[in-house]
């Protein structure tokens, strides 16, 4: 093994590889090493725009974030976007190749090996370190012929394996003894550390069953992370974020959960505000006392429309707009705002045509080409309470099929500068003439924290509460804060001299 990489396997998905990774990235930063992330294939709803209009997972932007370095396509070459149950959209060095079933890539996949060591070679000449992440569980013996992202991702890079088990989950020994069974030979020399994820208790009562299971498998227990609130952005919708209140206060925020949601990592500030709790809701009995709702993006928007309509939510979501309270959708959910989306090439779905909650003035034609692109602008209205942020730089990127048609009544908020490093002037965002129900394709509006700060004082003097004074906390410094939270546990809980004794190979 060549001491340039260190691999990251799991017994299964979300046992904590994303989380392990990330800390690595930040810690092997923090010592002054260059570090890149790299997982060969991605399988999430939750994706970003890089500098270049190429699309990749949003775990690998995160750890090039703790990494300090921008995200790359290179860091993620494949992304699997589901459609479906058995459909995905296969995304390849940041660009679509369409939608397969589960059978078609099985198929397809062989292809791609050489592209993905090609890529892996390339991002590992510009660092010291790369930090790979791998997928599900190595031990899918069935999958193994296949295999382009779990052992067979660790042999082509030459890669030792650190392999993560979630005790939270129940039965951690077994499933780690299990998997390392599964593997060959061959595959058992590369696994050169254990790792025990989300312990809660006195790590001494472990103890004993550390030992026997070490004894068991020859390979030594190199870390016992506790269960830990520290806030990481989630790769996909299997997150218990959608299951607890984040934040307390006064102002509550209901964020509509849609069945095929994606880039949901937009809203992960809110609950940082002074006063804000925020909650994922699926019915709509969920937003009757919500002062904010929020309709974040989708990867089938008419299909989770119509999910709205068959469940009532839709014609709940109309009657807060009509009340006057804030609805703000995002991508997907501000496209449902519209009266009509059509869908002529069924790029979106199989039906042409759908009407929209009816409460922007506007249509929406999905195309066959989809937008991937960094945008930047500024905020610029004539709405009463938001023109106070007059001019304030916002920015973030878009993800989406899809061109609107405007007609009178729709108010722009946001006046791109930049798109897809082209100058120009361009309304984005718009809001009704009430100035209660905004939208915008632009990914990451809330991170700058000044217009999330605007929104949530607006409804404080509404219900007659004090405003919110102070510098708004953005994103950049929240996971500046975060990602040093998350090395500063791991470096406390994981023997790091044995990390890089791994790494170099001794």
């Amino acid at each position: 093994m060549r001491g340039k990489s260190i691999m990251f396997q799991g017994t299964g998905s979300s046992v904590g590889k994303s989380m392990l990774c990330t800390a690595m990235c930040r810690i092997f930063k923090q010592d002054g090493l260059r570090v890149a992330p790299f997982k060969a294939q991605n399988m999430a709803l939750n994706s970003f725009a890089t500098s270049e209009g190429l699309e990749m997972g949003r775990a690998q932007v995160t750890q090039a974030e703790a990494a300090g370095i921008e995200p790359s396509a290179m860091m993620n070459p494949v992304l699997l976007k589901p459609t479906s149950d058995r459909k995905s959209q296969v995304i390849v060095n940041g660009k679509s190749l369409g939608t397969m079933t589960a059978m078609e890539y099985h198929e397809y996949k062989p292809q791609l090996r050489k592209m993905v060591k090609e890529t892996y070679d390339r991002l590992e000449s510009l660092v010291d370190v790369v930090v790979i992440e791998g997928a599900g569980s190595p031990a899918e013996i069935n999958l193994r012929e296949g295999d382009i992202v779990n052992m067979s991702m660790a042999n082509a890079a030459d890669a030792p394996v650190i392999l993560i088990g979630d005790i939270n989950l129940g039965g951690v020994f077994a499933s780690l003894l299990g998997t390392v069974m599964l593997l060959t030979e061959e595959e058992r020399r590369r696994v050169q550390g254990i790792v025990i994820n989300k312990f809660r208790g006195d790590v001494k009562i472990l103890e004993p069953g550390l030992k026997m299971l070490e004894d068991m498998i020859h390979i030594p227990v190199i870390g016992v992370i506790p269960w830990t609130d520290i806030d990481m952005e989630d790769e996909d919708s299997v997150t218990d974020r959608f299951q607890r209140t984040m934040g307390s206060g006064e102002i509550r925020v209901a964020i509509v959960r849609l069945e095929h949601i994606s880039n949901f990592t937009d809203f992960n500030l809110l609950s940082a505000e002074e006063g804000v709790s925020v909650q994922y809701v699926t019915r709509p009995g969920q937003i009757a006392d919500a002062d904010i709702v929020l309709l974040p993006g989708s990867k089938n928007t008419i299909e989770d429309l119509n999910a709205l309509r068959r469940n009532g939510m839709a014609d709940a979501l109309v009657r807060h707009a009509r009340a006057g309270k804030l609805l703000i959708g995002i991508c997907g959910g501000y496209q449902m705002l519209g009266e009509r989306l059509m869908d002529p090439h069924y790029s979106e779905s199989r039906i042409p045509e759908t009407t929209g909650l009816g409460l922007l003035p506007m249509d929406v034609t999905f195309n066959e080409n989809k937008t991937t692109v960094q945008a930047d602008g500024a905020i610029h209205t004539n709405i009463p309470w938001l023109a106070e942020l007059n001019g304030t730089m916002v920015d973030g990127y878009e993800i989406h099929s899809g061109e609107n048609t405007f007609r009178e009544g729709c108010h722009p908020f946001i006046e791109l500068r930049h798109r897809g490093g082209v100058e120009l002037r361009q309304p984005d965002g718009v809001m009704n003439a009430q100035g209660n129900v905004m939208g915008t394709y632009l990914h990451g509006i809330f991170d700058q924290g000044g217009l999330w700060r605007c929104i949530v004082n607006r409804v404080r003097a509404q219900r007659g509460l004090d405003q919110i004074s102070g510098d708004s906390l953005t994103m950049a410094e929240y996971r500046e804060r975060e990602f040093d939270r998350l090395a500063d546990l791991v470096r406390q809980n994981m023997d790091m001299d044995r990390v890089y004794r791994i790494l170099r190979g001794e």
